[in-house]
């Protein structure tokens, strides 16, 4: 759509932040107030209207689209969003080692056991590992530690922490990442042991490559939504 206004300016609004177009709120695709829980948020927010041109470019803006989405999205129904999170733990990456591929194996072991042993530490969290793809199911003590550590998220960050358990495939480094054991880059690399592994005995698909370029950059954003919302 053609560019309506001239200046994005961000202005306090009902305990939160609004950004206004030449004085006026926006509103979510749902005609939600945009009410953001910190300035550093709204003023990203802000940033990215103030850099339209001629045109308004959505896909030039992804910290609206994030905010549209925990506004529409994931604040209207957080209980059910929790229990998705949570149930991640009984189908975990870091819960399922390979089997008769000993140097996979060893890669598995040396990369996830100590994410899973940090979070027996920090939480007393202690899941179980399996070989193969027999299905786990993780203890009722488990479940109920994570339901209450996840259920303490607003639901800005609770929308930037599902971007990075379903990116990783892992609620243990999601955990990881948010609490700060390891960066975004070393968690990263950690859910790609399975693909590094096949990959240095087959080569790269560039296909496969460009659908994980997308897949990351979409959850660096969610990083920096998260970020911005604990500011």
């Amino acid at each position: 759509m053609k560019k309506f206004y001239d200046t994005a300016t961000v202005s306090p609004e009902g305990g939160g932040f609004s950004v206004l177009l030449d004085g006026r709120a926006i509103k979510t695709p749902n005609k939600a107030p945009l009410l953001m829980p910190s300035e550093a948020l709204a003023k990203a927010v802000a940033a990215e209207w103030q850099a339209q041109s001629d045109d308004v470019l959505p896909e030039t803006m992804p910290m609206t689209r994030l905010v549209n989405t925990v506004i529409d999205r994931v604040a209207p129904r957080a209980d059910e969003v929790v229990q998705e999170l949570v149930a991640y733990a009984h189908t975990d990456l870091l819960c399922y080692r390979a089997v008769d591929q000993d140097e996979l194996v060893a890669a598995q072991a040396k990369t996830w056991q100590p994410y899973l042993d940090w979070l027996k530490a920090e939480l007393g969290v202690d899941l179980e590992v399996t070989s193969g793809i027999v299905p786990l199911t993780q203890s009722e003590a488990a479940i109920e530690t994570l339901t209450n550590e996840i259920a303490s998220f607003d639901s800005f960050s609770l929308s930037a922490f599902h971007a990075f358990v379903s990116g990783f495939g892992s609620i243990v480094l999601a955990l990881a990442l948010v609490r700060g054991f390891q960066d975004f880059g070393t968690c990263w690399k950690a859910s790609l042991v399975d693909e590094t592994h096949q990959e240095a005995l087959w080569g790269l698909d560039a296909e496969v490559e460009e659908t994980r370029a997308r897949l990351k950059a979409e959850m660096l954003a969610s990083l920096d939504l998260w970020h911005f919302s604990q500011s």
